[in-house]
């Protein structure tokens, strides 16, 4: 099956990229794979403070996949697959895609503004060309009803 994934944050983004895999996943019979990334520390506590930062972190991705199914059920009434994992995000993507031989595209979507986030700066510039699936980059400031008709 022909599946789009999707790393959802906090980011608005984030839920137009979710938005368009979801209805390209409908229109073609695909699916749709949403990844929510928990990064490493930046810092280490002690004991029982890390391992409570590190729930908190799961805790928080954990609520992000469950709204982005949500959404993906209510905009294309497609079941998408949740994934969660931990690591440094570009590197998870990475193995994620490689992993499966079902991703068909890597759906991202670029701030509205400034500066493209980290995983479209990552495989539109150093690593642009090396995954085994086309990028699909969905602009930041895109009107609503203008990505409705492109996808």
């Amino acid at each position: 099956m022909r599946t789009y994934l999707v790393v959802i944050d906090d980011s608005p983004e984030s839920s137009l990229a979710l938005r368009f895999a979801a209805r390209r996943a409908a229109r073609t019979g695909g699916g749709v794979a949403v990844l929510a990334i928990i990064p490493p520390q930046d810092f280490l506590a002690f004991g029982g403070v890390q391992a409570t930062i590190e729930a908190e972190a799961r805790e928080h991705a954990e609520q992000l996949v469950a709204a982005a199914a949500e959404a993906v059920m209510q905009e294309a009434n497609v079941t998408p697959q949740i994934l969660i994992r931990s690591g440094k995000p570009a590197e998870v993507v990475r193995e994620m895609i490689g992993d499966s031989g079902e991703i068909a595209a890597l759906v991202l979507a670029t701030a509205a503004s400034g500066a493209p986030g980290p995983l479209v700066a990552h495989f539109t510039g150093h690593d642009a060309g090396k995954l085994p699936c086309p990028v699909m980059l969905v602009p930041g400031g895109i009107d609503i009803t203008r990505l409705d008709a492109l996808s």
